[in-house]
């Protein structure tokens, strides 16, 4: 099939609607690490993640080796882990991992209390330094990440920001959808999403690809990339139910961490099946998912009420 493009704000990328996000995992060998990003690229998605702070840079190693010979036609998306510190030295150590001369977008991660967006945009403070970063053409464009509708709002309503990545599915707190989204389509922002699955909570005793929970790097499940002939016992969610939510929400790329071919093939088969979910829909899945999260760890996401 033919992916989706969308336009990614007013960047004047055409992003296709899934991203490739991190699966960086050091039990897993580099190679294999590359070939499941082929994969996704030969499938048609253009957009990929990483940051410093996955696996210890591990995720840029791997980034920086996928995109040898195939960065056209790509963008790279990297961030800025360390929020109190200077911005130019940190860029430049990310820009050594990956092997490249620059990246597409930057952002500052996790920036998830009002009191760190005001640091941020304070006299010579981080976007200040980020700024002069895409002035020196070691990027195209600026933003954040973020696990608080408050904190977007600010960032969005700035005019800072090209871009901001933040949680949207079946369990994620409402204002994603209801006012950062919207929000974000009002001022030309690009919304780059992630948390489709909620870390793999959302799909029980299962991560959707009948297999047993694994645990994997920074609080996520996986499949192993193994099948399972069984039947899940717990409530959860399925890959497509999760996908069609967030696709329905309709931000500009759904960001998916797939980490091994069956989980890519599920993804894409989701992909393929999709139609529009209705509002009721929307809400029985909203519903199942509260569910279907119980008692599977912290969600992060979620600021507190």
């Amino acid at each position: 099939m033919k992916i989706e493009k969308r336009g990614l704000g007013s960047t004047g990328f055409k992003a296709a609607v899934l991203g490739i996000g991190d699966l960086a995992d050091r039990s897993a060998p580099l190679e294999q690490c590359v070939a499941t990003i082929h994969r996704a690229m030969d499938f048609g998605l253009n957009l990929i993640d990483t940051a410093p702070g996955y696996e210890d840079g591990y995720s840029e190693a791997i980034v920086g080796a996928a995109l040898k010979g195939r960065r056209e036609g790509m963008f790279v998306i990297d961030k800025i882990d360390e929020l109190d510190q200077p911005v130019a030295p940190q860029v430049d150590a990310s820009l050594g991992r990956l092997g490249l001369e620059a990246v597409d977008l930057f952002v500052f991660h996790a920036v998830s209390e009002l009191k760190q967006w005001e640091r941020l945009t304070a006299p010579d403070g981080g976007m200040e330094q980020l700024g002069r970063v895409v002035a020196a053409g070691k990027a195209r464009f600026r933003g954040i990440s973020s696990h608080h509708p408050d904190v977007l709002q600010a960032a969005i309503n700035s005019g800072l920001c090209d871009v901001v990545m933040f949680p949207l599915g079946p369990f994620c707190d409402r204002r994603y959808l209801e006012e950062v989204l919207p929000l974000a389509r009002r001022k030309g922002v690009g919304s780059v999403c992630f948390k489709s699955f909620g870390a793999g909570k959302l799909l029980g005793d299962t991560t959707g690809y009948i297999r047993p929970l694994e645990a994997r790097p920074r609080g996520k499940f996986s499949s192993g990339g193994k099948e399972l002939e069984t039947q899940p016992a717990l409530p959860r969610l399925s890959v497509s139910e999760c996908l069609h939510y967030t696709l329905t929400a309709g931000p500009d790329v759904a960001l998916l961490g797939l980490s091994f071919p069956n989980e890519q093939d599920a993804a894409f088969e989701a992909l393929c099946s999709f139609r529009p979910m209705t509002p009721e829909e929307m809400e029985e899945t909203r519903c199942r998912a509260a569910v279907a999260i119980e008692n599977n760890g912290p969600c992060w996401w979620n600021p507190a009420a």
